[in-house]
């Protein structure tokens, strides 16, 4: 008996050996990345910062009554230039209203008329008209608002860490929402910061021969570095760590694997990067899609981007 089972053991061995043997081993699958490549470019790269200036008037004048009255006429019209010294108002008291007539009556060599004449006080166009004819004022109150067209600047808000880039420039292109570019020439700064923003106000005076409105924002570069020659990539070429201290690309070996590369960056723009460091040369290839996640010595496919119509 005790040889019978060791007999069956042999054989149960014998059937186990010969199915490893004749099995079939399935292939590891080894994927490849889908992935576009770019190559290095030479060309002049700036570094800016892009704000925002206001159109405004630096100087508006305000026509005042000089007496107590009413309003016998009213030559003011919105939008209406009007020059230093200019009649705008008259105002007739409200004694010489009641009584006027009665003392001409009386004396008639006395040409008595108890009225009064309010001029302008610079020139310019009417921006706010607060009264008009019929109206009683008191001494003192505003009749209308002059805003003179000399005054016409743009207010830079400008970060005060900002200010070194702004020491030896005497004039920044300004470009309106319809595109048209203008050239701002620095007037001056507010004697003033504000405190919420860490602003300064930067006087812009311009030339145009078409009237521009007021509260206009305008944009305005402010240029931190520039090179006439960069060597640069896309900015999706370039990847970092969660710190954003350490900085690579992945650049082809040759057509399927890409490793990892780092790199030193310099001047940063909104669509590309300058590569300080390592030099690449025109034929090089780095990743610029399907980069994201890939591990050294990685195995990708170039694919060729579709292009749009």
């Amino acid at each position: 008996m005790r040889a019978f089972f060791t007999y069956c053991i042999f054989c149960i061995g014998l059937l186990s050996c010969n199915n490893r043997s004749t099995g079939t081993t399935e292939a590891i699958p080894n994927p490849e990345t889908p992935v576009t490549v770019t190559a290095i470019s030479n060309e002049a790269m700036e570094e800016y910062v892009e704000l925002n200036a206001t159109s405004t008037y630096l100087q508006k004048w305000s026509v005042k009554s000089n007496i107590n009255g009413y309003l016998q006429s009213a030559n003011v019209q919105l939008n209406k230039y009007v020059g230093a010294g200019q009649v705008l108002y008259t105002v007739k008291t409200k004694e010489a209203k009641s009584i006027g007539n009665t003392i001409n009556i009386l004396d008639s060599t006395f040409k008595f008329t108890g009225t009064n004449r309010i001029t302008a006080a610079a020139g310019g166009f009417i921006s706010q008209i607060d009264h008009q004819n019929g109206d009683y004022v008191q001494d003192g109150e505003q009749l209308a608002l002059i805003t003179d067209t000399r005054s016409f600047v743009f207010l830079l808000d400008l970060p005060y860490e900002l200010r070194p880039f702004l020491s030896d420039k005497r004039s920044l292109e300004m470009v309106l929402p319809d595109g048209e570019k203008l050239a701002g020439t620095i007037t001056g700064n507010m004697p003033a910061m504000d405190s919420a923003s860490q602003t300064q106000r930067v006087i812009l005076k311009v030339n145009t021969n078409h009237t521009i409105p007021e509260n206009l924002i305008a944009k305005v570069k402010i240029i931190k570095s520039s090179k006439a020659n960069a060597f640069s990539l896309p900015k999706a070429a370039i990847l970092t760590d969660e710190t954003q201290g350490e900085f690579w690309v992945m650049k082809m070996m040759n057509d399927s694997i890409a490793v990892k590369v780092p790199v030193k960056k310099g001047i940063e723009t909104n669509e590309r990067v300058e590569i300080l460091s390592p030099l690449f040369s025109p034929a090089d290839k780095v990743l610029v899609t399907g980069n994201y996640g890939l591990g050294d010595t990685a195995r990708v496919k170039i694919i060729i981007p579709e292009k749009k119509d």
